[in-house]
């Protein structure tokens, strides 16, 4: 029996390359009777491509199932049978001229709900990035904050504790009130010298 590998190097070679070499050359000579024989052709071998992933499946194990695909493709390419024009133009032509009203409907719903779809993912997708942005960089600002006021408070701590060792004046704040309180107490002794020269360096006149 023919194995899988040997069925698929068959319908590679003879099946996809040789049909594909004779189409270009159909558009290169700009022949339209073969360029309608190709179309032909490349229709029934896509539906026999859809066919195969799941004959392959649920098929492979009836007898001389390898071969028969060998047979059928064959068939397809031979100038002589002309199966790929006379299964187009008996069943698929036929098939999809009453159907392709259907068919053009649905692929346009497909294609409008395919780009809603795709438009609202889109959105969802950004709103999201959006919100990891923000949440990323509140979370960042809030780390960095912290870190700058441990360090401040760090530095003040530190500074207090090199002024109080050190027998450095204090800060500004304190030396503004010492200040006041001198200022307070000035006048009073201003107003006690007088009395007390005053009754110790005068004599009363006779």
């Amino acid at each position: 029996m023919v194995s899988w590998a040997i069925s698929r190097l068959v319908v590679l070679i003879f099946g996809t390359l040789y049909p594909a070499y004779y189409s270009y050359k159909a558009v290169k000579s700009k022949d339209i009777k073969e360029y309608v024989k190709w179309m032909m052709y490349w229709i029934i071998f896509a539906i026999f491509t859809t066919a195969e992933t799941f004959t392959d499946i649920f098929l492979c194990w009836f007898p001389f199932y390898y071969e028969l695909k060998i047979a059928f493709v064959a068939w397809l390419l031979s100038p002589y049978t002309k199966g790929s024009s006379l299964l187009y133009r008996k069943f698929v032509h036929p098939t999809l001229s009453s159907k392709e009203k259907e068919i053009d409907d649905c692929l346009i719903q497909a294609k409008d709900r395919s780009y809603d779809a795709l438009v609202h993912f889109g959105k969802r997708g950004l709103n999201v990035a959006a919100t990891a942005a923000v949440m990323a960089a509140s979370k960042g600002q809030g780390a960095l904050s912290e870190r700058l006021r441990s360090f401040s408070m760090q530095d003040l701590t530190t500074i207090r504790g090199e002024s109080s060792s050190t027998g450095m004046p204090p800060p500004p704040a304190q030396v503004v009130s010492v200040r006041r309180s001198g200022r307070q107490g000035q006048p009073k002794a201003a107003r006690m010298a007088p009395d007390s020269t005053g009754s110790s360096g005068t004599t009363p006149k006779p």
